[in-house]
C-alpha cells in the first residue's frame, strides 16, 4: 500500500509518502520549521512529493496524520487535510498520538523517555515511556506536576541508594521544561539526585511524518482497509474559545 503522512502538530513540519514498488518501499520526505505556516505548504508539498514519487493521487492507499496533542492549529490543518484527501480518494484515514510518534525512536533510550511540547501558560503537554512502552498517560501538566511524576516513575526512587537511571526530555518543549526543572530543584536540594538523572536531549531529533509512516505500517492501522474516519483531534486542553465560553456560561445552558 502507498501511504501519505502529514505532521502539522507542531512548529516543525513535515509530509511523507511511502511507496511500495516491486517488493521493496521507498520513502520520499520534506520537512521544514514552517511556524505556523502549514496550511500554505502542506499541499504544495504533497504535490511535490506525489511527483517525485512517480504517483498520481488514485495511487494512495491511505492518509495518516498526527493525532494530538499539538498546536490546535495546526492539529486542524492536519486532520482537515488528511480527511479531505480521504473522503476525495475513497480511502481511510487514520492518526495516531503525536507524542507516542515522537517517543517512538527513542525506544531504546535506557531509561525514562519524555517527549516534550510547549503547551504555553506555563504548562507542557508530555508523557513518560520507558523501552518504548508508556508508562503514563498523555499530560498537560505544570513543571511541578512534571517533576512528581519522574519522581513517582524512576527507578530505584530518589530516596533510596544505587544509580538511577536516567531520564531524557526531547521535543520542541524540552529545552524549556529542562530550565524549569533545574530551578525548581535548585531550590530543594534534597533533589540532587532527581536533577543529575535528568538530561536535555539537545539536537534528538523528534517525530515526524517518516515515523508517522513507520508507526501506521507496524500498527496496522490500515490492515484489511481500516482507519478512523470519525477520529477528531486529541486536544487534551480545552481551547481559549471554549474556556471563555465556559466562564460565561458555566451550566453549559
Amino acid at each position: 500500500m502507498n501511504l501519505l503522512a502529514i505532521d502539522t502538530a507542531t512548529e516543525k513540519f513535515s509530509i511523507a509518502i511511502a511507496a511500495e514498488r516491486q517488493g521493496r518501499r521507498d520513502t520520499w520526505f520534506f520537512e521544514a520549521d514552517a511556524g505556523m505556516r502549514h496550511s500554505e505548504l502542506a499541499m504544495d508539498c504533497v504535490d511535490m512529493l506525489m511527483r517525485k514519487a512517480e504517483l498520481v493521487p488514485g495511487d494512495i492507499g491511505g492518509v495518516v496524520c498526527m493525532g494530538g496533542p499539538g498546536s490546535f492549529t495546526g492539529l486542524r490543518i492536519g486532520f482537515s487535510m488528511a480527511k479531505g484527501l480521504a473522503l476525495s480518494l475513497g480511502i481511510p484515514f487514520a492518526p495516531v498520538s503525536t507524542l507516542d510518534c515522537l517517543a517512538g525512536p527513542l525506544a531504546p533510550w535506557p531509561g525514562i523517555a519524555v517527549p516534550v511540547l510547549d503547551a504555553k501558560k506555563r504548562a507542557f503537554f508530555c508523557a513518560l515511556y520507558r523501552e518504548g512502552e508508556r508508562i503514563s498517560p498523555d499530560m498537560d501538566a505544570t513543571p511541578v506536576e512534571i517533576a512528581k511524576a519522574i519522581a513517582q516513575n524512576i527507578f530505584p526512587k530518589p530516596e533510596t541508594e544505587g544509580p538511577m537511571e536516567h531520564v531524557l526530555l526531547f521535543g520542541p518543549g524540552a529545552e524549556m521544561l529542562y530550565g524549569e526543572l533545574g530551578l525548581l530543584w535548585e531550590s530543594d536540594p534534597g533533589n540532587a539526585r532527581l536533577k543529575a538523572a535528568v538530561k536535555h536531549g539537545k539536537g534528538v531529533r523528534w517525530g515526524n511524518a517518516e515515523t508517522l509512516l513507520e508507526m501506521a505500517l507496524e500498527k496496522g492501522l490500515f490492515a484489511e482497509g481500516g482507519g478512523a474516519a470519525d477520529a477528531s483531534p486529541e486536544y487534551i486542553r480545552k481551547s481559549d474559545a471554549e474556556l471563555s465560553k465556559h466562564r460565561l456560561n458555566p451550566m453549559g445552558i
